[in-house]
C-alpha cells in the first residue's frame, strides 16, 4: 500500500525505558471557543495500524488512563484498519473517556457522509466528538469544499443530526492553503472549530504554519491541533533534535492547543506521556536555541516532505478517495 499522511514510525523506543508514574495525568486546554478541556496531547491515528492489533488496543486505553483523551484518526489510515482497531478499544466503557477525531477524504456531500458512516460503524459510536476535513492541499480545495452539493453540507447536516459534535480541516502543504480555507470559510459565514497543520522545529523556519496560520486561526477563534511535531519521523532521522525536544517545542507554541504523536509501539507512548505528564514550556532562551540548532536541517524543506513532495500525500495517491467512498 502507498504511504499516506503521517506514515513513518517515529522511532524505537524500548518499552519501559520512560517510567510514567500510575497517577500522573497529562494536563487539559481549552479546545478553543468550543469549551471542551482536552489533552495537551493527542494520540495519533496512523501509527496505530503499525503494531500487532491487541498492542494498539492497551495504547489506547493506556493513553486514556493517564487522561490523554484527544484521540486522532482518519476514515484512510491503514485501510480503515486504524479505525477498527480504536473502535475496540473504545469498547467496555471507554468510549467515555474519549474525545474523538476523525478525518474525511470526501469533497462531495455524498462521498463525505458515506464514509462519515462507514467511519461511525468503525469507531463503533452513534457520534463523533470532531470530524475534519482530510488533506485540504489543493488550492481549490476550499471552493470544492464550499460548493453546493459540497461536504461542507454534509458535515453541518450531521451535525444537525447528532453524528458528530464539532468540525475542522487538516492539511500539511502550503500555509496559503490553509489561509485561503479560513478566507473561504467567513466568505460563506461558515466557523470551523478546528484547523490542524504542522507544527515543529523545522517548520517555524521554511514554509511555517505556525508563523503564517496560527495568528489567523487565532483572530477567528479556531482551535489549533498541531502535528508532524517529529516530522512524521523524519527530524529524528535527521538528527536536528531529540523526541523530547520536539514534543516539547510544539507543546510550548503559543496558539496549539493540542500536540498530535503518532505512537506505534507502547515504549513511543510511555515516552510521549513521560514528556506530556511533566511538561513544562519552553523558556525563551531555550526556545531560541533550539531554533538556531535546528535551522540548517530546515532549509529547502528537506526533512519536512509533507510540504515538498507527495510521499505523504493519501488523498492524492488515492484521488477516487475525494468523491467516491471506497464500500
Amino acid at each position: 500500500m502507498a504511504k499516506q499522511a503521517g506514515g513513518a514510525p517515529t522511532g524505537s523506543v524500548p518499552k519501559g525505558k520512560y517510567k510514567v508514574p500510575a497517577g500522573a495525568r497529562v494536563p487539559s486546554r481549552l479546545l478553543g471557543r468550543t469549551g471542551v478541556g482536552v489533552s495537551i496531547v493527542g494520540l495519533g491515528g496512523y501509527h496505530l495500524g503499525i503494531p500487532p492489533e491487541q498492542e494498539a488496543i492497551r495504547m489506547v486505553r493506556t493513553a486514556l488512563e493517564h487522561g490523554m483523551n484527544f484521540l486522532d484518526n482518519c476514515w484512510d489510515y491503514n485501510e480503515g484498519d486504524s479505525e477498527k482497531r480504536m473502535g475496540k478499544a473504545l469498547r467496555d466503557g471507554w468510549r467515555s473517556k474519549a474525545f474523538l477525531m476523525t478525518k474525511l477524504d470526501g469533497r462531495t456531500a455524498k462521498s463525505a457522509n458515506d464514509q462519515l458512516e462507514q467511519s461511525l460503524k468503525r469507531l463503533q459510536t452513534d457520534a463523533i466528538d470532531l470530524v475534519q476535513i482530510h488533506e485540504v492541499i489543493r488550492p481549490d480545495d476550499p471552493e470544492k469544499c464550499f460548493a453546493a452539493g459540497g461536504c461542507i453540507e454534509a458535515l453541518v447536516a450531521a451535525r444537525e443530526a447528532g453524528k458528530l459534535r464539532f468540525i475542522g480541516f487538516t492539511g500539511h502543504k502550503d500555509p496559503d492553503i490553509h489561509r485561503h480555507m479560513l478566507d473561504v470559510a467567513r466568505s460563506n459565514g461558515f466557523h470551523f472549530d478546528t484547523v490542524q497543520m504542522p507544527v515543529n522545529v523545522l517548520d517555524a523556519h521554511y514554509r511555517s504554519f505556525e508563523r503564517e496560520v496560527i495568528p489567523v486561526a487565532q483572530k477567528d477563534e479556531v482551535a489549533v491541533l498541531g502535528m508532524k511535531p517529529m516530522g512524521a519521523g523524519l527530524i529524528l532521522e535527521s538528527g536536528a533534535a531529540s523526541a523530547e525536544e520536539c514534543l516539547r517545542y510544539t507543546m510550548s507554541v503559543p496558539g496549539v492547543n493540542v500536540t498530535i504523536t503518532g505512537c506505534d509501539s507502547e515504549g513511543v507512548l510511555e515516552q510521549a506521556l513521560s514528556v506530556a505528564t511533566s511538561f513544562k514550556p519552553l523558556s525563551d532562551e531555550e526556545r531560541r536555541a533550539l531554533l538556531k540548532r535546528t535551522k540548517p536541517a530546515a532549509q529547502g524543506g528537506k526533512w519536512e516532505k509533507f510540504k515538498t513532495t507527495q510521499q505523504f500525500d493519501g488523498t492524492e495517491q488515492n484521488k477516487h478517495w475525494l468523491t467516491t467512498a471506497r464500500l
